[in-house]
Order: C-alpha cells, then structure tokens, then sequence
C-alpha cells in the first residue's frame, strides 16, 4: 500500500501515541537515506536524473488506469488543464502558469517537511507547498513523505478549481492565528477533506455518484481502488461530512484509511469556509476525540 502525509512536520494530531523503546542497533537498522528537496537554479529549473524520470513515468502510468471512474470530474477536467508530461517531472514554473491563470495560485518548493507556521503562511498567500524529490524504488509503493508526485498529482488538478483553493486559502489564514492545541484539530480538518475527501452521497444515484477528491487517495493506486470499494469483505466505512464529527475524528498517517467523509459537491468545500470554523474547532476540543477505529500502531 502507499500511504503520503500532508507538508506538515508535526506531532501526532491524534493526541499522542505510544512510545517505543529502541535499542541503538534497532535504529540503525531501520534508518534509511534521508529525501533532500533538489534546489531551484536562477532559471526556476529543477534538474531530474534520468532515474526519477523514470520513476515519475511508471507512477503516472500506474495512476492513469486507476483514476478513470474513480476521481471526481473537477479533479479530471484539472489534470487536463494541467497536461502533465507522461516521461518526465513537470517543472513548477509551466504548473504555476496554468494554476494563475485559472484561481491565481502558485507552487513552493519546499523541503519534504515543513513547520505547521510556514504550511498555513504558505496557503494564506495563495502558495501550495511542493517537495522537489520523487520517491526512490524501494519506497514505490509506500512513503510517509509527501513526494513531488503526491502533490503535483494528488492536488494541483484541483487547485484549478475556486472551491478547492478558496478552501486551502481560508484554512492557511486560520491556521495562522490558532493555537497549538486548535492547529492539530485543523489537522484533522485537512486530512479528510483536502487530503482524503470523498464527494457525492450514495443517496443520490446510489454508490456510483460517489467520486475521490482528497489527493492522499488520487496519488495512491491502492487507495484509490479501496476507498470506492463495494466488496463487503474489504469495505471502508463513508460518512456524511460533519464538522463536528470530522474535527473529532482520529486517523492514522501509515495505513489505509478505515473511515472517509464525503461531501455533497465540491462547491461544498464554500459552504464549510463559510461557516465559523474555529468556534467548532473550540467546541470539538471540549468534547475530545471519538475512540479510534483502527488498531493501535504497534512498538
């Protein structure tokens, strides 16, 4: 499976997790090579080796035959927008050209984790965070680190579209005047809409109206298959978005998701920034969180 976490360099949002004990060659065991973002030249290019070109090709290959059906037609009609090159990684420059000249919006290179305060400074002014390193082989399926793939892949499509990007836009400027406590229940926020959202309620045409728009799942082949799924046996539970329910909603980063929420239409995405989203923010840390629906992440 592959799983992406959001830009965000941060403690678990969950509330705390239990801590294992490591011996020193327990940890040398498990480390691995760190990703380095690649540096922008004076020309705003990025140069790629032949080897994660490559990778970016088997990627996007492996992804275009998952998402037909499956993505939500905004998210489609932005990847044509986008006209993402099928041999090659995109540079930031042609993506910030389609993204401002349809909602104004632009990318920033980033290193693969950035802090909670540069992530909502970045979206309060209209900038989407962007790690310029692609996975290696070995991690092909499976990376904790949002990669450029995730991001070109998971959001910018949809960062074509006013909703979405009001939505980011809106979220940075209250992350940026939160508290610890009210940015890690905005966490949760982010990760089931912008990151695993789902669109479309099955009581409108039945279970086919229901599309993907969280990048999370748009860039994970797997996800994207599970998260529609209809086999009983291997079914994720979809609810009705509540933000209440939704801010108070725990979820692991390293496994596929056990729950997912959906809104009625993207245009939804409006209705919630609309709303006064930090007096739930408030209210949903008073309550605490609902217990998990997922095992406990072993030591």
């Amino acid at each position: 499976m592959e799983r992406t976490a959001s830009n965000i360099q941060t403690p678990n949002p969950n509330n705390g997790n239990a801590n294992s004990t490591k011996t020193s060659s327990d940890q040398i065991n498990n480390e691995k090579k760190p990703y380095v973002s690649h540096q922008i030249d004076a020309r705003g290019h990025i140069d790629y080796s032949d080897n994660e070109h490559a990778m970016w090709q088997a990627l996007l290959a492996r992804q275009a035959t998952k998402i037909p059906n499956r993505a939500c037609s905004e998210y489609l009609t932005g990847l044509e927008k986008l006209n993402l090159p099928a041999n090659q990684i995109p540079q930031l420059y042609d993506i910030d050209t389609v993204l401002q000249d349809t909602t104004g919006w632009q990318t920033a290179a980033v290193p693969a984790l950035i802090s909670f305060g540069k992530f909502f400074k970045l979206l309060a002014n209209k900038r989407f965070p962007v790690a310029t390193f692609i996975r290696r082989s070995e991690d092909m399926n499976y990376i904790e680190e949002p990669d450029i793939f995730h991001e070109i892949v998971g959001h910018c499509p949809l960062l074509t579209h006013p909703a979405f990007a009001t939505f980011n836009e809106t979220y940075g400027k209250l992350g940026l005047s939160a508290s610890k406590e009210e940015r890690m229940c905005l966490a949760r926020l982010y990760w089931f809409t912008i990151e695993f959202g789902l669109v479309g309620q099955s009581g409108d045409q039945g279970k086919e109206s229901r599309r993907i728009y969280g990048g999370g799942i748009l860039s994970s082949p797997s996800e994207t298959v599970y998260a529609l799924s209809d086999d009983p046996d291997n079914q994720p539970e979809c609810r009705a978005f509540d933000l209440l329910d939704v801010l108070r909603t725990p979820y692991r980063i390293d496994q596929i998701q056990p729950i997912y929420y959906a809104i009625d239409h993207l245009d939804t995405l409006f209705d919630i920034v609309d709303s006064d989203i930090m007096s739930v923010v408030k209210k949903a840390l008073s309550l605490g969180l609902f217990e998990p629906t997922y095992p406990a992440k072993s030591a």
